[in-house]
């Protein structure tokens, strides 16, 4: 068993060297044998909170004999509190610390399961399921155990920001009349893929080959060996640059950005066991408008904090002016009434249905109202009313293109339910 590559080590009565950053520690006895890891938002305030005086009371009795073994502490710091959870997870798995949770309690945890399919899947499987066989897909390879179920629910959520991939969909395959041979065909977008979430596996848009590559780089983040797939993306983004693929080039580069900028405020909240969705991340505001014939017409917002959907901070609003199916009246009427209401958080971002028309109306209401720092941006649509592409403010379509199209494909869907529930009623009146 090899040893952990270590940051740095410090004695018990030196904490003040551990960095306020994040990582993963290790409690080390006089020998140096590791007695139990964990991870941490902060490894300076997450090993000072062991040594406090009710450790007894805080941490209980099994933590309190290790610490009486305890001589020395170490570290390894990551960039991200993402990392540090994977990070965490192996480092358990290899090197299976006394103090760390019994292995016998590994089935009652959660294992990131990817499967041995053309188009791989990556699933979220408990421990149990795998050790009994309730699983039954075959496995390529599996990741864990983690202890903490939501915990790790969202950190495959903001690893799939980063590499869609397949979890539910299935492949579009067809096969031809005469030979038999298997075709790829169109097939109809999931939700995942209308959000960014599933690269293509359902509509036919992506080669078996090249949804390898994404499950690859899967695989070896939750090996935690981040620098090798950026380095692997480098060499990807400067060929497709050489043979002029420039959207390809571009697409790799975005992906190399997010891999150095991992926006994981919904784990830091978790971590601290805070769950007040109105402090930090980025706030997203999206804006639909529905109707039939101008009839029954109403509007919605959505807000998603950092990738996340906030449902408590949608609303609703039953449109009173006579638009008659004109939706840049409508969309005005919203956001007026919206920005009435001071008392709610100002979003970073606003997302509008539609193109320069509806980015315009956005625009003179919030020069108006002091708003003229919140970001625009409008998601048009194609026949099939599906995002075609993005306009607007073009750092935030950089940054947060996914986050968007989730904020906008919620409110289509809220708007849809709303108006529904609104015809009936009118029907009935």
């Amino acid at each position: 068993m090899k040893s952990p590559r270590f940051d740095g080590t410090t004695d018990t009565g030196n904490l003040k060297k551990l960095p306020d950053t994040p990582g993963v520690y290790f409690f080390l006895d006089e020998d140096g044998r590791i007695l139990y890891i964990g991870k941490a938002t902060s490894l300076r305030d997450r090993v000072r909170s062991y040594f406090a005086s009710d450790i007894l009371a805080t941490r209980g009795p099994k933590i309190a004999k290790m610490l009486e073994l305890v001589r020395s502490v170490s570290w390894q710091g990551v960039d991200s509190v993402l990392e540090a959870i994977v990070l965490e997870s192996g480092l358990i798995r290899e090197h299976q610390p006394p103090y760390n949770t019994d292995a016998k309690d590994d089935k009652s945890f959660n294992h990131v399961v990817i499967t041995d399919e053309e188009y791989p899947r990556v699933l979220v499987v408990r421990g149990r399921d795998l050790a009994e066989g309730k699983f039954v897909a075959p496995i390529r390879s599996v990741y864990g155990p983690f202890p903490h179920g939501t915990q790790l629910r969202e950190a495959v959520r903001i690893v799939r920001t980063i590499f869609p991939f397949r979890d539910k969909c299935v492949p579009i395959i067809g096969k031809t009349r005469d030979t038999g041979h298997e075709i790829r065909k169109k097939g109809k977008p999931c939700f995942h893929r209308q959000i960014g979430l599933c690269p293509g596996v359902c509509t036919g848009e992506i080669s078996a080959r090249e949804y390898g590559r994404i499950i690859r780089n899967i695989e070896l983040f939750f090996e935690g060996k981040k620098s090798e797939i950026v380095r692997k993306l480098t060499r990807e983004m400067h060929a497709a640059a050489s043979r002029l693929e420039f959207e390809r080039a571009n697409d790799t580069k975005a992906t190399i950005f997010a891999l150095g900028h991992i926006r994981d405020v919904s784990l830091l909240k978790r971590e601290a066991g805070s769950a007040d969705a109105e402090t930090g991340g980025i706030r997203i505001e999206a804006y639909d408008v529905a109707h039939l014939g101008g009839k029954s017409s109403v509007g919605v917002m959505t807000v998603t904090r950092d990738g996340v959907s906030d449902t408590d901070e949608y609303r609703k609003f039953f449109l009173r002016g006579g638009h008659a199916g004109n939706d840049l009246t409508a969309l005005e009427e919203i956001l007026r009434r919206r920005l009435r209401h001071r008392e709610w958080p100002k979003p970073d971002i606003v997302v509008v249905d539609g193109s320069f028309l509806q980015l315009g109306v956005a625009e003179r209401l919030f020069a108006g109202a002091d708003w003229s720092d919140v970001r625009i941006v409008g998601v048009v649509k194609n026949r099939k009313h599906q995002p075609e592409r993005l306009e607007g403010d073009g750092t935030a379509i950089a940054e947060y293109r996914r986050d968007i199209l989730l904020a906008n494909a919620e409110a289509h869907r809220f708007a849809i339910g709303y108006h529904r529930r609104r015809r009936g009623k009118d029907f009935l009146a």
